[in-house]
């Protein structure tokens, strides 16, 4: 009976890790993007004739922080379905 406890117990481990990267691995990359939508919003309206460069600026930086959080969602996936 011992070992099926320290399974379940294992399994609500990795269950909370996984919420727990999710929470944290999200965090930064929300504030960051918000970061970088108020500097292109402010930069196009200094400079309403440089918005295109600023609009593909910030989509590509929008991408590289996005990515952080997708990478948290895999640890979380593997997290979940590859424990034994």
């Amino acid at each position: 009976m011992d070992s099926i406890d320290g399974i379940f117990i294992a399994k609500a481990a990795a269950f909370f890790g996984a919420a727990f990267a999710m929470a944290i691995g999200t965090v930064g990359p929300a504030l960051g993007q918000g970061m970088i939508g108020k500097q292109a919003c402010e930069s196009i309206g200094k400079y309403p004739e440089s918005a295109g460069k600023v609009r593909l600026t910030m989509m590509m930086a929008m991408g590289f922080v996005e990515s952080n959080s997708v990478y948290a969602f895999l640890i979380a996936l593997m997290l979940i379905f590859f424990n034994r």
